[in-house]
């Protein structure tokens, strides 16, 4: 059997979901901060959930593990995509491997149930890595920053974004797995026809005339012979 379309998209939409989604975690580039006060006017801070990193745009000179000075890592939106954004990755691997046995093309037909528990998962990491993201690009400007410095988004935020949405599109479709199982569920069950159990050349299932069970000293000209006496004077 062919696997479905709908757990093809699945399957191909959620792993680049993870890695996107992944690179956005990890990424110290959430939001960037330039014309920093008493600095170089090329000087860019980039601001992670984990790590803070300052570049130089002419010279490309970067360093991590800046300190956090402003009290950056303490507010709520950030505590929060540091708590979220793991535990979706987790769920993330946990709902592919799920996909995987679900939809296994070594085996003549896909378990549809267990494409669906999958698609579940999916779904749920999607929208916990939504959440974080949304609320801190919400909050992206009321975030401690130096004064009369510019704020823009950076791109691990981005990424995070379109790895959310990505492998929320992907649990979706491989929670459609969900409506093959209650279609064959709901199918009538119809008993097997007797013709189709004998077989088409049995000859308990096929016609037969219904002079032929008559006895056979019953009429002595033969059946003919009768028809001709009743409708010939």
């Amino acid at each position: 059997m062919r696997t479905p379309t709908a757990m093809i998209v699945g399957l191909v939409l959620c792993p680049c979901g993870l890695l996107l989604t992944l690179t956005g975690t990890l990424a110290p580039s959430w939001r960037q901060v330039s014309l920093i006060p008493n600095q170089p006017v090329d000087l860019v801070l980039e601001q992670g959930i984990w790590d803070m990193c300052s570049e130089r745009q002419s010279s490309h000179d970067r360093h991590c593990g800046q300190a956090d000075e402003l009290g950056y890592f303490e507010q709520v939106p950030v505590r929060v995509a540091q708590g979220l954004m793991p535990t979706s990755l987790v769920l993330t691997f946990l709902g592919l491997v799920v996909a995987a046995l679900g939809v296994r093309c070594w085996q003549k037909e896909p378990r549809h149930l267990l494409a669906g528990v999958a698609g579940l998962v999916l779904l749920l990491s999607g929208l916990l890595s939504l959440v974080p993201a949304s609320w801190y690009t919400h909050e992206l400007w009321a975030l401690p920053a130096p004064a009369s410095s510019t704020l823009v988004v950076g791109y691990s935020l981005v990424l995070s974004y379109l790895g959310s949405c990505l492998e929320i599109l992907g649990g979706l479709a491989l929670t459609l797995s969900f409506h093959h199982c209650c279609k064959k569920r709901r199918a009538p069950k119809l008993p097997p026809s007797p013709v189709l159990e004998a077989g088409p050349c049995s000859i308990s299932g096929a016609y037969r005339n219904p002079w032929d069970h008559l006895p056979q000293g019953l009429f002595p000209y033969g059946q003919n012979q009768l028809w001709k006496r009743f409708l010939i004077p």
